[in-house]
């Protein structure tokens, strides 16, 4: 069994961590001892009543209200997750709170998307958006510029600064086999620096998810930012996960692809009184690829209700 990610530390562990998100300026509220609790767990289903068909090597499924553990396969080994870990970028940001700030797109954004052929929302350098403005630009079309823009303002400057609280929330939340080294989850410095493991990466989501802000923005296929003039031009953006608009129930979460992750999809449905998380790990060399494993097991377990 895995803590959940609502987990409460020791008050010397917690103060450390506290400590570091502090001196980072991206205090991130502790879980609260009200909702402490391990995660519940079920035995492992056998290999003949798995989902067929599934390409990802690595994968989890879970009951989104309880954390029961579904389905899995090889969920513990630390693999790259690419963009997913923009999820872990927008809620250090959430966390921090001050969304209605205006945040300048730094130059710097320009050399960082050319030098990975990252991902982009079409920012440009002068243009001027707040806070949460920039996090529609983060997950919807899955914007590097948006993860850049906002890791320098929060981290005050500092982009590393903005890693390190990464990095504390991810303990604070309970999760021992991740790792950042980049906010957009890129292969900076290595194709695997940056790491996680299947249930690690539902634990994050499922916190994520409990944030308003967040569950608002991932749910949308598409979003429309009107021009505000002398601030920023018109932006209509369309959300990377191929299960948003296409699959029934599909309320989130994130897509991740890189060469070293293949192609990952964080995802959330639901049908009835039940909701699943998921997560499906280098699924291949397309999102449809990662889309389609995403069904098929969604499917499996909806089909079980």
């Amino acid at each position: 069994m895995r803590l959940s990610g609502s987990f409460a530390v020791s008050g010397a562990v917690a103060g450390l961590l506290t400590t570091g998100l502090v001196a980072a300026g991206l205090a991130v509220a502790p879980a609260s001892a009200a909702g402490a609790a391990v995660r519940p767990g079920t035995a492992r289903v056998t290999a003949a009543s798995a989902p067929p068909g599934v390409r990802a090597p690595y994968a989890e499924l879970e009951n989104a209200a309880t954390g029961a553990d579904m389905w899995s396969r090889t969920s513990n080994k630390e693999v790259p997750m690419g963009s997913i870990a923009k999820v872990m970028t927008a809620y250090v940001v959430i966390k921090a709170g001050d969304l209605s700030r205006v945040i300048t797109v730094p130059s710097g954004i320009t050399g960082y998307d050319k030098k990975y052929g990252a991902s982009t929302a079409g920012l440009k350098p002068g243009e001027k958006l707040t806070a949460h403005e920039l996090l529609y630009a983060l997950l919807v079309p899955s914007g590097c510029d948006a993860a850049y823009a906002l890791a320098e303002s929060y981290g005050s400057g500092h982009l590393s600064r903005f890693i390190d609280a990464m990095n504390a929330a991810a303990k604070s939340l309970g999760l021992t086999k991740t790792h950042f080294t980049d906010f957009s989850g890129l292969p900076d410095p290595t194709a695997s620096s940056t790491y996680s493991d299947a249930r690690d990466l539902i634990s994050l989501g499922r916190d994520a998810m409990g944030l308003p802000v967040f569950a608002a923005i991932v749910k949308l296929a598409g979003y429309h930012l009107a021009a505000a003039p002398g601030k920023h031009p018109a932006f209509t953006w369309t959300n990377t996960n191929p299960l948003l608009g296409h699959y029934t129930g599909a309320i989130g979460i994130k897509t991740g692809q890189t060469n070293a992750a293949g192609a990952c999809l964080l995802f959330e449905a639901r049908r009835g009184k039940l909701t699943l998380i998921g997560v499906v790990l280098d699924s291949g060399d397309e999102l449809s690829y990662a889309g389609s494993d995403a069904e098929k097991i969604l499917n499996w377990d909806f089909g079980r209700a």
